[in-house]
């Protein structure tokens, strides 16, 4: 059985992915600062036949996470797969609404907290040479979007962070990648809709929904298990969404390398 670690798995996305990647025959490790929410992922995986294991613990703290990791090879076995999910939206609003303290805050788990959890799981993936990271970004990571730059920074970062190590660990047969979920209705969504900030600096936001355009937490864990089942590992390094078509994508590897696809660039003239 192959062992996946969730970050961020307490609710949201983080239970959708654990939820997916049990039901694919995963043994799934669940991470979060929540010890209430961790264990009614863990009871929706067992109800439905796969097998799950909390872990609490903050993503920042190199001792917790290194206490974690240690703990799921003791109790499940070797890492294949570490879905980095762990995030917060930070504060909204322009950076001078902001205190330096919140706006860093969202750096230190949205791209710190990933990179402790990649750097403590990639030894054993490098020395069974073969192991998956799937950073959970976002689509925000690829645009500029005033009023909301603690994320958008954290994020941006984090795409590019994934395919710095991805080049650097394909020889070692470890797969990274970036994915962006899409908009889906979470509690950080519900937070960018409904607060007295979201309301007044987002107004972009709120039309996602009323208009349909979200998705359903499905599709992007159904991106989660593709990724995490090797299929994918032509595509190592690149920013994938739900609305790529990755059979497409799958088709064309030498040309996405060609072109390099999928990746942030900065077109000049």
């Amino acid at each position: 059985m192959k062992v996946a670690v969730v970050t961020g798995g307490g609710r949201g996305l983080g239970r959708a992915f654990a939820r997916a990647l049990a039901a694919q025959g995963h043994a799934v490790a669940v991470v979060a600062r929540s010890e209430a929410e961790l264990a009614e992922t863990v009871s929706q995986v067992e109800a439905g036949g796969g097998h799950a294991k909390a872990f609490v613990a903050d993503v920042t703290d190199v001792d917790a996470v290194d206490e974690v990791v240690s703990g799921v090879e003791q109790a499940l076995g070797a890492i294949d797969v570490l879905v980095n999910n762990a995030g917060i939206a930070g504060p909204i609003g322009p950076l001078l609404t902001s205190t330096i303290a919140d706006w860093w805050r969202a750096l230190e788990v949205n791209l710190k907290g990933q990179v402790i959890c990649a750097y403590r799981v990639l030894p054993g993936m490098v020395s069974r040479r073969q192991g998956r990271i799937i950073n959970v970004a976002s689509g925000g990571g690829a645009y500029m979007l005033p009023n909301f730059s603690a994320y958008i920074t954290s994020k941006t970062a984090l795409i590019r962070f994934a395919e710095c190590l991805a080049a650097e660990v394909k020889d070692a047969g470890v797969s990274v990648f970036a994915m962006g979920p899409g908009t889906v209705r979470t509690a950080m969504s519900e937070y960018s809709l409904n607060s007295p900030e979201g309301r007044k600096w987002l107004p972009w936001f709120r039309p996602i929904f009323d208009e349909g355009r979200d998705l359903p937490p499905e599709r992007p864990a159904e991106l989660v298990v593709t990724l995490a089942s090797g299929r994918a590992d032509a595509l190592t390094g690149r920013f994938i969404r739900p609305d790529d078509d990755i059979e497409k994508l799958l088709a064309s590897p030498e040309a996405i390398a060609k072109a390099n696809l999928y990746t942030l660039q900065v077109p000049r003239l």
